[in-house]
C-alpha cells in the first residue's frame, strides 16, 4: 500500500510530508474444534518508510474464538473474542510503530445467503455479511469498527467480492477502505486478488494498493 496524500483532522485531502509506503506479510489460520466453535490466529511481518521513519519487524499477533450463535437456511449470527499482542511494525494505521501494547476485541457477524439471485448474470451462492466490532487497546485509543462483504460465485470456479472496512478511534482517526477482489478455486487452494483503497477518512493516509491472498483447505 502507498500514499501521498492523506485526509486531515477536517476529513480534507492533503499532501503528506512524504510518500508513505506499507507493505504486509500476513498468516490466518483457523480450525473448527466443534460445530459451532471456531479458533483463530492471526500474524503479520510489516516493512514500511514514510517522511519520518524507516521500520521493518513483526506486527501484531491476535488469537481469538468465534461462537456461531444461530444459524438456519439462509441467516447465520455469531460472536468473536480476541487478543492481540502488539508488534514492532505499525499496530494501527494512524500510529507511529511500534506503538501500543495489547487489546481486547468483541465482534459480532451477521450473514445472509442471497440464494441464486444472480443467476442471470451467471452469479450464483451470493451472500451479503455485516461485522461490527469494539476494540478496546492499550497504549492506542479503543475503536469501533464495521465491516461488510458481498460475494458470489460466477461458475464453478470463480467468486467476486466487494469489501469495506471502516472504523473510528474514540476522539480521532477515522478511515473507509473499499476492496474489490476476485477468487480462483484450484481443488483446495484458493487464490484471491484485488485492489484496495482508503476513500474517506480524518488524520489517515489514503493509501491503495494490490491484496494476495493464497488460502489451503484441510
Amino acid at each position: 500500500m502507498s500514499a501521498d496524500t492523506g485526509f486531515d483532522a477536517a476529513g480534507e485531502e492533503r499532501d503528506l510530508p512524504g510518500r508513505r509506503r506499507d507493505a504486509t506479510l500476513g498468516v490466518f489460520a483457523e480450525y473448527g474444534v466443534a460445530d459451532r466453535l471456531t479458533l483463530q490466529l492471526k500474524s503479520e511481518w510489516q516493512d514500511g518508510e514514510d517522511a519520518f521513519v524507516d521500520y521493518s519487524g513483526r506486527g501484531p499477533i491476535e488469537i481469538g474464538a468465534t461462537w456461531q450463535v444461530w444459524r438456519d437456511d439462509r441467516n447465520a449470527v455469531s460472536i468473536y473474542s480476541g487478543y492481540t499482542q502488539a508488534g514492532e511494525g505499525r499496530n494501527a494505521g494512524y500510529a507511529e510503530p511500534g506503538v501500543g501494547d495489547h487489546d481486547w476485541e468483541a465482534r459480532v457477524s451477521v450473514g445472509r445467503s442471497l440464494g441464486d439471485m444472480g443467476e442471470r448474470w451467471g452469479m450464483n451462492g451470493a451472500f451479503v455479511e455485516v461485522q461490527a466490532a469494539r476494540r478496546l487497546r492499550d497504549g492506542l485509543p479503543d475503536e469501533t469498527r464495521i465491516d461488510a462483504t458481498a460475494g458470489a460465485r460466477i461458475g464453478d470456479d470463480w467468486m467476486v467480492l466487494g469489501q469495506a472496512f471502516g472504523g473510528a478511534a474514540d476522539g480521532g482517526a477515522r478511515w473507509l477502505s473499499l476492496e474489490a477482489s476476485v477468487v480462483r478455486d484450484f481443488g483446495a487452494w484458493n487464490v484471491q486478488a484485488g485492489w484496495r483503497q482508503t476513500v474517506a477518512g480524518r488524520e489517515i493516509p489514503i493509501s491503495r494498493g494490490p491484496v494476495l491472498a493464497i488460502w489451503r483447505r484441510f
